[in-house]
C-alpha cells in the first residue's frame, strides 16, 4: 500500500478513512500523539517514542486502548505492509466518542494511525530559521493535539521562505522550534533548554545529547537566549522526522559556520546511528 490509516482496527488507504463526527478530537483537540521515522520496515527508537506517547495520556487521563506492547505490534504490522520502508509513522489517542461536553468522557481512548512515504534529511544541507514569541501555553511537555500555535508558526516561516520557526519566551529564552528542538554550540560545548513544561523532551533531542557525550562534547541542560542563538558557533535543529539539521541564518541574518567540523562530527554520529539502527531486514510477510 502507498499510504495506510487505522481508526480502531478498521484500517484503508487514508483518503478512504472516516472518523466518526462525535469523536473529541473534533470539538477540542482532545488528545495526544508521537511519530516517527521508519526505514527498511524498520521503525527507529520505537519502544522511546511510545513510552512517551504513554506518557503524553497518562498526563491528560487518557486512557490507553491497548498495551504498549499492542501497540508496537500494530504498528510493525501495519509497516510491514506498505510498498516502501521508509516511511512516517504516526499515531494518537483521542480520549474517546461522546456527545459534545468539556467535562471528559469515560473509557478507553479513539486510536489513530497514519503512516506515508517519508525519508530522512542527511543534514548536509543548512536551512534558515526566524524567530518567534513563543505564545503557546504552559504544558509543551505534553504532545498533545492543540497545535495551532506551531500551525501559525509554521506559515510564518513558509511565507519567510525559512524551514523553521524557534520560539523565545519573555525576556528572551529560547524555548524549541515550531515542530522540533533547537540547540547551540557555544565555546565548543552543546547548549539545549532543559526539558521542563516549556520544551516537549525530543527523542532526536535525547539522541543527540547521548553521541555528543559519546564524541566527549560537553553537554549543558540550560537556558539559553536570543544573544546566545544570533552568536553560537553553530545552530542545531532536531527532530524525528529529520533527525540532525543546523542552519546558517535566522530573521535574514548569517549564523553558525565557526565549528564545521565539530557539527559534522556530530552530523556523522546521529546520522550513523539511525542508518545501524535501520539496516535492511527481511521483510516479514503479511
Amino acid at each position: 500500500m502507498k499510504t495506510l490509516g487505522y481508526y480502531n482496527g478498521k484500517y484503508g488507504e487514508l483518503e478512504d478513512m472516516a472518523i466518526p463526527f462525535n469523536d473529541r478530537v473534533h470539538f477540542f483537540g482532545d488528545g495526544v500523539y508521537d511519530a516517527g521515522p521508519s526505514r527498511n520496515y524498520v521503525i527507529f527508537a520505537i519502544d522511546e517514542h511510545i513510552d512517551r506517547f504513554f506518557n503524553s495520556a497518562k498526563l491528560l487521563e487518557i486512557q490507553m486502548p491497548v498495551t504498549k506492547a499492542e501497540l508496537k505490534q500494530i504498528l510493525q504490522e501495519m509497516v510491514n505492509k506498505m510498498d516502501t520502508g521508509n516511511l512516517f509513522v504516526y499515531y494518537q489517542v483521542t480520549r474517546g466518542t461522546g456527545i459534545r461536553n468539556h467535562v471528559y468522557t469515560e473509557g478507553p481512548g479513539n486510536l489513530w494511525i497514519m503512516l506515508k512515504p517519508a525519508e530522512i534529511s542527511d543534514g548536509i544541507e543548512p536551512i534558515k530559521l526566524i524567530t518567534l514569541e513563543d505564545t503557546r501555553f504552559l504544558h509543551c511537555n505534553i504532545k498533545t493535539l492543540n497545535l495551532i500555535p506551531s500551525c501559525v508558526a509554521n506559515q510564518r516561516a513558509k511565507e519567510a521562505g525559512v524551514q523553521e520557526s524557534v520560539f523565545y519566551r519573555e525576556g528572551g529564552r529560547i524555548t524549541e522550534c515550531a515542530h522540533s528542538n533547537v540547540h547551540i554550540i557555544k565555546n565548543g560545548e552543546l547548549y539545549t533548554a532543559p526539558t521542563d513544561n516549556l520544551i516537549l523532551p525530543g527523542i532526536a533531542r535525547r539522541h543527540l545529547i547521548d553521541k555528543c557525550k559519546e564524541l566527549g562534547i560537553k553537554v549543558n541542560e540550560v537556558p539559553y537566549y536570543l544573544d546566545d542563538l544570533f552568536t553560537a558557533e553553530e545552530v542545531l535543529v532536531t527532530s524525528s522526522s529529520n533527525l540532525c539539521l543546523h542552519a546558517n541564518e535566522i530573521d535574514g541574518m548569517a549564523v553558525g559556520g565557526k565549528q564545521s567540523e565539530l557539527l559534522e562530527k556530530i552530523r556523522k554520529a546521529v546520522l550513523g546511528e539511525f542508518v545501524e539502527a535501520t539496516q535492511l531486514i527481511q521483510k516479514k510477510a503479511v
